[in-house]
């Protein structure tokens, strides 16, 4: 199977990289120095070029915060870039697997969200993923849409290298105790992304699934979690006191859905593949860390 991975330099594509690379699939990884999204004559030329059976969108705009003041950029990743591959996966006739977003929701429900659940975003972040999902839809082609959420690994800049440079540095810190989510650990994400590479379904798709942590809790409960497990692994010289606050104490740019939590139960029923057990992600980063 040939494969084009977009945003191949991102926490999730250099996960699906590493997974990849173990495979027989000819592959393409492509950064924005190889293939710029926001050129859409150029994302056009070289998707025809490579011919693709799959190309996988782990690109994105993916600062919450600043797309508050920067409306512009993150519709161009997000909605108009995605909306321009999804067209030419339509008229080459291959599949696009996109990632999106929990933040395609509002944060209300007392449940874990399902797939068919009213979407109502309300961060500029989270209406240009759901305006990408929609551009997706009706570009006619065959697709999977993959919504994640609270994304931690060894790469890039996430919530868990945040709180381990802190944590050591602060012996009390205050973590908002309000908004619930599935932590997701991306070679997990990456491994159940490829794992809908060899299902009957793939083909003829026109779908959107969950895949997330299995377990919910809170950003201090979540921080807490890494504290516990740095500390009984010896990376830390004493735990740091996890003082839970509310959002409206730690306010921010962009508005945070209170509930973030994600509903994996579909994926796995379809795909076989179970969704991601985020405290060992957690563990197997402790043991590796060292700086």
């Amino acid at each position: 199977m040939r494969i084009l991975v977009l945003g191949a330099n991102g926490q999730l594509g250099r996960c699906l990289a590493d997974e990849l690379h173990e495979t027989n699939h000819q592959v393409l990884l492509a950064s924005r120095a190889e293939i710029d999204l926001s050129n859409f004559h150029i994302t056009q030329t070289e998707i025809r070029r490579f011919a693709p059976d799959v190309v996988i969108n782990a690109s994105g705009y993916t600062a919450v915060d600043k797309a508050e003041s920067d409306e512009k950029s993150a519709y161009l990743v997000n909605h108009l870039a995605v909306e321009n591959i999804a067209k030419v996966c339509y008229a080459v006739d291959c599949v696009l697997i996109h990632v999106s977003s929990d933040y395609v929701f509002d944060g209300q429900s007392i449940r874990p969200y399902q797939e068919d659940a009213t979407t109502n975003p309300k961060s500029v972040y989270g209406k240009s993923k759901l305006k990408g999902e929609i551009a997706v839809q009706n570009s006619g082609c065959n697709y999977l849409i993959v919504r994640t959420a609270w994304v931690f690994s060894e790469y890039g800049n996430n919530f868990f290298k945040t709180m381990m440079r802190i944590g050591s540095q602060n012996r009390e810190l205050k973590i908002v105790g309000d908004q619930f989510g599935c932590p997701s650990y991306a070679p997990d994400i990456a491994k159940a992304i490829l794992s809908t590479l060899t299902s009957p379904r793939l083909k003829t798709s026109k779908s959107i699934y969950h895949y997330a942590g299995d377990s919910a809790c809170t950003w201090a409960e979540f921080s807490q979690s890494i504290f516990d497990a740095a500390w009984a692994a010896g990376k830390l010289d004493y735990k740091p006191k996890i003082v839970s606050i509310k959002s409206k104490e730690y306010p921010l740019p962009a508005l945070r859905p209170l509930n973030s939590m994600l509903d994996s139960s579909r994926f796995e029923s379809e795909f076989g593949f179970k969704a991601s057990p985020w405290l060992a992600g957690v563990r197997k980063l402790i043991a590796s860390w060292d700086s």
